[in-house]
């Protein structure tokens, strides 16, 4: 059996049952790289995704899930990139698909566009100027059903609708809305979500092994493993910005970051609050072991364009030996990647900032430092803002070499907001941003 991808080679399908599906697609080439400064950082590989029918992706890894893609392609890979071991060749994952907002008689209303589209994990190889399909891995429930990208519970999330805002669409509680990955040594797959926020165990084959939210989240009837292990205080999270960033430090501990400061004790403190959070959680005790304070810069210094501080977000971590990591700090036009050090001695696990009758919260404090928090020192890297060639909305970061780094974007599926997001037969106006991988080298080695 073969898909086309239009005006590309196939995407071909393996005959296996239960063996993770291959996926292979010739791509478009993007343009030229940017100039090489010396002493500077500076992009020396661009490389595009081409245009794979999202339909046909979809139902190739679980059939029948996609009955109407509205002429949406493959996108949102760019949500992590995480090594897979040869030379130009990663691990990427999709969030929870196509999706947008219109407002309908005054109140935005988010929608769902494919509500049979499934997150993916998909293995990609970085060819020249393009970006070739390898693999793909479909995320399913302990039945083999897609979990798909649905909202999960009406009292916390946004209530989901069709492409048009006009149609509400139901909850599921198995719905990801996946954003970080990283590869174990044993072959399975850790994400993090953004609903719950929740760390999810998946097998190499795609089934999600247990998914870990916060205590009190009362999440049920899932078609899995659900376990509440992670800190209470994260239920306050700011809707659509759970955890984002996930990073493997070498001894195979895990580190997850909250994407936003938390609403504590409301949503103004958090809109306002440069304040966000760094967990470290054991894969052998199944656990949260420390959390971390993580300062954000003032936004109009990561983004000179920018003076709305809720748009400051964490996208990516990345471990970069012991217990060192970049850091990107980012608004949807520009990115900044700071180095942190994990100090024993930052550890606010347990303490009175998990407490959320604490007043005032650690998302209201001016100066955490100066009230005794102890947050975490950090050093700049790159400001990839300044650097030519490198993409808005980048939400991944790899290391391929001791001096070069991995970025991906997220193309949001060629998705814009708005009732103009489709025309009038319901098919996408594809807003032309494509998924693209961009290396850039540093001035000297991490």
């Amino acid at each position: 059996m073969s898909l086309h991808a239009t005006g590309r080679r196939h995407v071909r399908r393996t005959a296996a049952a239960g063996v993770p599906l291959a996926v292979i697609a010739a791509l478009v080439a993007a343009g030229p790289a940017a100039g090489t400064t010396s002493g500077q950082a500076h992009v020396v590989r661009t490389a595009t995704l081409g245009d794979i029918p999202l339909g046909a992706f979809s139902n190739t890894l679980l059939p029948g899930t996609v009955d109407n893609d509205r002429g949406v392609d493959l996108g949102g890979i760019g949500s992590d990139i995480y090594p897979a071991g040869r030379k130009g060749e990663f691990w990427t994952v999709t969030d929870r698909g196509p999706n947008g907002q219109i407002k309908v008689d005054g109140t935005k209303r988010r929608t769902f566009p494919v509500p049979g589209f499934d997150p993916a994990i998909v293995k990609i190889r970085v060819s020249g100027d393009s970006v070739r399909v390898l693999d793909a891995i479909p995320i399913t429930t302990a039945s083999g059903r897609a979990v798909t990208g649905l909202s999960n519970q009406a009292s916390r999330d946004e209530a989901p609708y069709s492409y048009n805002a006009r149609t509400p669409l139901s909850y599921n509680p198995n719905g990801l809305d996946t954003e970080g990955i990283v590869r174990a040594a044993d072959g399975s797959f850790w994400l993090v979500d953004e609903y719950g926020p929740s760390l999810v165990h998946v097998s190499a084959r795609g089934k999600v092994l247990t998914r870990y939210v916060p205590e009190g989240l009362s999440l049920t009837g899932a078609d899995y493993p659900v376990v509440e292990a992670l800190p209470s205080v994260l239920l306050h999270r700011k809707v659509n910005r759970g955890f984002e960033g996930l990073a493997q430090l070498p001894g195979g501990d895990l580190v997850l970051a909250v994407q936003s400061p938390l609403s504590l004790p409301d949503t103004d403190s958090g809109e306002a609050s440069r304040t966000t959070r760094l967990l470290r959680f054991s894969t052998k005790k199944k656990a949260v072991t420390a959390e971390y304070a993580y300062r954000f810069d003032p936004v109009n210094v990561v983004d000179p364009s920018e003076d709305d501080t809720s748009e400051l977000k964490i996208s990516s971590v990345v471990a970069v030996g012991g217990d060192r990591l970049l850091v990107e700090e980012r608004t949807d036009k520009a990115a900044r990647l700071q180095l942190v050090r994990l100090d024993r001695d930052a550890n606010i696990l347990g303490g009175p900032w998990d407490d959320d009758t604490t007043s005032p919260s650690l998302e209201q404090l001016d100066d955490p430092a100066a009230s005794g928090v102890p947050v975490l020192a950090k050093r700049l890297v790159v400001d990839l803002g300044t650097v030519a060639g490198v993409p808005g909305k980048i939400e991944g970061v790899a290391r391929v070499d001791h001096d070069t780094l991995a970025l991906i974007n997220d193309n949001d599926f060629g998705m814009t907001d708005g009732a103009a997001a489709f025309d009038a037969e319901g098919r996408l106006v594809d807003s032309g941003v494509e998924t693209t991988v961009t290396y850039v080298r540093l001035p000297r080695g991490l």
